[in-house]
């Protein structure tokens, strides 16, 4: 796969296939495509508003299919996460999507229609979105961000690294998301695929107990296993969640018990998921080398 960068002058259409978002979060993203050089479009529906979702199914698809066909957009960028993305799939043509090379941009419950996009060829970044610039970020989360547009995908210098949690060095593809969807996946048409691959994980909101189901799911449905390296970022609000019912212990201490066993190069506290660590704006699709020693991901040495 490749990964088409961005140039001034390419347009970006803005949408929002899952949760409804107010209209003044997206001035930063705006702006900050504009000083790039690039053109933005809000898509017709990405303000609309459906309790819990932006607006209708079939609206929230016909944008991003709209998007996607429009010779005149280079790029999609996801307004924000939250929940619907899994909603969308009956109403998109995702070979077509696919075939347009357009990269998606957005992550949380983008994840779903990353491994749907993956899964066809096309390379996707899993990104900050409207919502996540929204609100302050560390310099190096923007840095990565407006590189990653333009087909940089070193990390800056000032990105925190990864603790190891085994040791080694691992090539693959980069898949994964929200870990979360990563599961709701399992026994679709767009299953996560992991062999010889580097499984990006992340999550937010979720208790530790919950967060211990879903690892050991994966195992149990056999996809740790077969990674050639697992990328842990962070577990956003999971220690304050403790069900006091049935205790608890540190979501990190249950990510060394499930994954340290392995074998398998892996790291934790890689900085990318939903806060308030920031993230990485990272390629999924394309290859890249995990140093677990050194706690990077780099993706100009992956092949």
């Amino acid at each position: 796969m490749t990964l088409r960068a961005l140039r001034p002058g390419d347009r970006v259409a803005l949408v929002s296939p899952a949760s409804p978002l107010d209209g003044d979060k997206l001035d930063f993203v705006t702006h900050l495509l504009e000083a790039e050089g690039y053109r933005v479009r809000v898509s017709p529906h990405a303000l609309d508003r459906t309790d819990h979702l932006a607006g209708r199914d079939a609206d929230r698809a016909r944008d991003l299919m709209d998007a996607f066909a429009d010779d005149d957009v280079a790029a999609v960028l996801c307004t924000r996460g939250g929940y619907g993305c899994a909603r969308l799939l009956p109403f998109l043509d995702l070979d077509r999507m696919a075939a347009s090379g357009k990269p998606l941009i957005g992550f949380s419950d983008v994840t779903t229609l990353h491994l749907a996009l993956n899964r066809r060829g096309l390379a996707t970044l899993h990104a900050p979105m409207a919502l996540t610039l929204h609100y302050p970020r560390p310099d190096w989360v923007v840095d990565s961000f407006r590189r990653a547009l333009r087909g940089d995908h070193a990390a800056p210098e000032s990105a925190p690294r990864a603790e190891t949690l085994v040791s080694g060095v691992a090539e693959g593809e980069v898949v994964g998301g929200c870990l979360c969807l990563l599961c709701d996946s399992i026994g679709t048409p767009n299953a996560l695929e992991t062999e010889g691959r580097l499984l990006l994980i992340e999550d937010v909101d979720e208790a530790p107990h919950r967060i211990d189901a879903m690892l050991t799911h994966l195992l149990n449905a056999g996809l740790l296993q077969r990674c050639a390296g697992i990328v842990l970022g962070e577990m956003t609000g999971t220690d304050e969640r403790v069900d006091e019912s049935i205790g608890g212990r540190p979501w990190r201490d249950i990510v060394r018990e499930r994954i340290a066993p392995l074998g398998i190069p892996s790291v934790v506290d890689f900085p990318f998921g939903h806060a308030p660590r920031g993230m990485l704006t990272l390629p999924l699709g394309l290859r890249a080398r995990l140093d677990a020693d050194a706690g990077a991901l780099d993706y100009a040495s992956g092949g």
